[in-house]
C-alpha cells in the first residue's frame, strides 16, 4: 500500500511539472489591438505619415498593439467610432460633437494648443480681384464658392455660420452663384487655385502646411478674410476603454497624447503640442450646429 502511494505521489509530481512547463510554453492570448482613426481633412499621403507616427508612439507608451485605420470621409469616421470599430478618433469640432452625441459616455480628452482658438480662412482666386480685408467680405456674394467636407467645422459649419450672419435670412445657395463641397481642405485650395471656384473656406493650419510644402501659388490664390476664433479639433475616446484595457487606461492615453513632444509627430498636424480638454469646450459648436440646421 505504501509503495503504491509513493508511486502515485511521484506520478502526480511528474504531471505537475509537465503542466507547469506546458503553461510556460503555451502561447499567451494576444492583447486586443487599440484601434483609432482620424477625419480625412487633407491629402492621403500626409494622413498616413501623420497617423502612422502616432500609432508607433502610442504603442510604445501604452504597451498594447496600436493600429490606425483610414476612412473615406468625415461621416465614415463618426460611423467607425459609433459602431466600436475604433476606440479613439481625431475629430474636427463638429464631427466630435456628432460622435459623442451618438456614443454616450465618450469624451474629448485632448486638443491641439491651436484648437482652443481655431480659424477659417476665406481664400480667393486672383482673377476675382479680391484683396484681404478685416471685415467679412460681403463682395463675395454672387461668386462661386466651395466649402470643404459637408461635416467639416472649419470648412463648412463655421463658414456657413459667418455667411448667414453677414447675409441674414439667406442660405449660402442664395448668396452665391454656385456652391460646392470639395471633400477636404487641400482639395479646396486646389479648386480655388485652379479657378474651378472663385472663393472657398479652408482650415488655416492646412493652408499653412500646404503653403510650406510649396503647393500654394501666392500669385494665383490668397487669403481674403480670417474668421473669429472658435474651438475645433480634438481626440475623442469611447467610454468603455478602462473596461476593455484595464483601469486607468484612459488617463494613460490622455497623458501619452499630451506628452507628445516630437516635432516629427506634431508638425504633420500643424500643432505645437496637445493639451487637455473636456467635451464642455465644444458646447458653442452644438449651438451653431442647431442654428444652422446641421445638428438636430
Amino acid at each position: 500500500m505504501r509503495a503504491w502511494f509513493r508511486g502515485f505521489a511521484v506520478l502526480a509530481a511528474v504531471w505537475s511539472l509537465v503542466g507547469a512547463a506546458t503553461a510556460q510554453t503555451a502561447p499567451r492570448e494576444p492583447a486586443r489591438p487599440f484601434v483609432f482613426t482620424g477625419i480625412p481633412d487633407q491629402d492621403e499621403s500626409r494622413l498616413v505619415e501623420r497617423f502612422g507616427r502616432v500609432a508607433a508612439y502610442l504603442e510604445g507608451k501604452l504597451g498594447v498593439p496600436v493600429r490606425y485605420i483610414p476612412v473615406k470621409n468625415y461621416p465614415a469616421a463618426v460611423t467607425a467610432f459609433t459602431n466600436g470599430q475604433v476606440q479613439l478618433a481625431w475629430f474636427g469640432g463638429f464631427t466630435g460633437v456628432q460622435a459623442r452625441k451618438a456614443v454616450p459616455g465618450s469624451q474629448a480628452i485632448a486638443q491641439g494648443a491651436e484648437d482652443a482658438a481655431f480659424k477659417t480662412y476665406f481664400i480667393a482666386n486672383a482673377a476675382t480681384g479680391l484683396a484681404r480685408a478685416a471685415d467679412f467680405p460681403k463682395v463675395i456674394a454672387g461668386k462661386t464658392f466651395t466649402f470643404g467636407s459637408r461635416a467639416s467645422t472649419s470648412g463648412r459649419l463655421m463658414p456657413e455660420h459667418f455667411i448667414r450672419q453677414a447675409f441674414p435670412g439667406k442660405t449660402p445657395e442664395e448668396v452665391f452663384a454656385r456652391v460646392g463641397f470639395s471633400g477636404d481642405h487641400s482639395r479646396t485650395i486646389q479648386l480655388v487655385q485652379s479657378g474651378a471656384f472663385e472663393v472657398g473656406a479652408v482650415d488655416y493650419t492646412v493652408w499653412d502646411l500646404d503653403t510650406k510644402a510649396g503647393k500654394v501659388d501666392p500669385k494665383t490664390v490668397s487669403v481674403i478674410w480670417e474668421s473669429p476664433a472658435y474651438p475645433d479639433y480634438q481626440w475623442t475616446v469611447r467610454g468603455d476603454l478602462d473596461a476593455v484595457y484595464g483601469t486607468g487606461f484612459t488617463e494613460r492615453l490622455k497623458a501619452a497624447l499630451v506628452g507628445i513632444t516630437d516635432p516629427a509627430i506634431l508638425e504633420p498636424f500643424g500643432r505645437s503640442k496637445f493639451i487637455p480638454v473636456t467635451s464642455e469646450a465644444y458646447v458653442p459648436l452644438i449651438e451653431v450646429g442647431r442654428s444652422t440646421g446641421l445638428l438636430d
